[in-house]
């Protein structure tokens, strides 16, 4: 097992001069170029708690049932195109919908419906007739509409498990950001709430009574009460902060473990914070892949999949591996080809998927396929840049 240890501050931590740099090729997914402004944008996130319900949406009438995709058919954003590209396992991508500008994180309803968070708004999209439903714009202003890795807009996106809301954290470029919520039977933004700053992932409790931001650039969780939308920092940050803005050994992604509830929140394949979210306590597990963590997922039974993206450090660290952590600790790590953003797991639990949209050098427009049980891998055609996945 590879011992963890604390990084020097050259290896790890951006020294001021190069904080600009950082700024312009950091570690979520992305790419260049600028957009119309988002005509929807009004005010900043609202203090805790509800506020006035925004604008109604324009909603296209739903389509009638049948010819639908196949069960186990992809879904993955393309941060490149600004479209969600459906995928045969076998064949590879099989048709895309216009979504909105740099789509980033999706969920799936158990209606069929996809929620995908992009720097526009929230599309609704219907899986079945492959068709945008509606584009529910965001409250808190974001700023000019624009693509690339620190573009204002949603990133993580999660559904209450009855389905009644939508969560979508919301990036404010320099500064801290929302977790907006969805009315989804309304399709309009009812509440907003302040969280810490470019919230990359947003999960949500079992039992849907707390919602949790993970927000990058503040070392935090943010956990909300779904009942009254108070908000909770818990700090989480295994390293320490130092370095601010400039380090990378910020949260990403978090899980939700089934059996507990706790969360699961991978740093450097070399520590796993696992967070108490009614306490704030963490405590530290080792990890064992030695690399630059961003995507997870977490089976029913509580295995978690770690997306490792490759070296902060080459001289240190390993390439871009998948890790597979069953839930007595035990590790496997599945080495990949270039950097990788998430991961989805197929029903069966016998093959994982991993997305190939990233911002450095290395990227692929395409997923890799590993099977778990012999480690073999391939490569599958998938959109443009894609981050976000999930199985329909």
């Amino acid at each position: 097992m590879t011992k963890s240890r604390r990084p020097s501050r050259t290896a790890r931590v951006l020294l001021p001069g190069a904080v600009a740099a950082v700024l312009l090729a950091g570690c979520a997914g992305g790419s260049g170029g600028t957009a119309a402004t988002d005509p929807a944008a009004s005010g900043g996130p609202s203090s805790a708690g509800p506020s006035t319900p925004g604008p109604a949406v324009t909603v296209a009438p739903s389509p009638g049932p049948g010819g639908g995709p196949a069960p186990g058919t992809l879904l993955v954003t393309d941060f490149g195109s600004d479209t969600v590209t459906f995928v045969d396992p076998a064949r590879g991508a099989t048709g895309s919908v216009e979504v909105g500008t740099a789509p980033y994180g999706l969920a799936l309803g158990a209606d069929g419906r996809a929620w995908v968070a992009t720097a526009e708004g929230v599309a609704v999209v219907d899986t079945a007739a492959r068709k945008r439903l509606a584009l529910v714009p965001y409250r808190t202003d974001t700023g000019p509409v624009t693509t690339g890795e620190y573009r204002g807009g949603g990133m993580g996106v999660a559904l209450a498990p009855d389905g009644s809301r939508a969560y979508v954290g919301v990036n404010v470029p320099g500064g801290n950001g929302a977790l907006e919520v969805i009315d989804t039977a309304a399709l309009r933004v009812t509440d907003a709430v302040p969280v810490g700053r470019r919230p990359f992932d947003v999960d949500v409790s079992g039992d849907g009574a707390e919602v949790y931001a993970t927000n990058h650039d503040s070392f935090d969780v943010t956990v909300v009460a779904a009942g009254t939308l108070e908000p909770r920092r818990v700090e989480v940050a295994p390293y320490g902060t130092e370095g601010g803005l400039g380090s990378w050994l910020k949260p990403h992604y978090a899980a939700v473990r089934p059996s507990d509830g706790r969360l699961l929140l991978p740093f450097e394949g070399e520590r796993l914070a696992v967070v108490d979210p009614r306490t704030g306590r963490t405590t530290v597990e080792p990890m064992t892949a030695n690399t630059h963590q961003h995507g997870v997922a977490v089976t029913a039974d509580g295995t978690l999949l770690a997306v490792g993206t490759g070296p902060i450090d080459p001289d240190a660290d390993r390439g871009p591996s998948l890790t597979v952590r069953a839930p007595d600790g035990e590790e496997r790590v599945y080495p990949l080809e270039g950097p990788h953003e998430s991961v989805a797991v197929s029903r069966d639990g016998r093959t994982a998927y991993v997305t190939g949209g990233f911002t450095r050098d290395g990227y692929a427009d395409g997923l890799t396929v590993v099977d778990l049980a012999s480690g073999d891998t391939r490569r599958l055609a998938a959109g443009s840049r894609p981050l976000g996945v999930v199985v329909l």
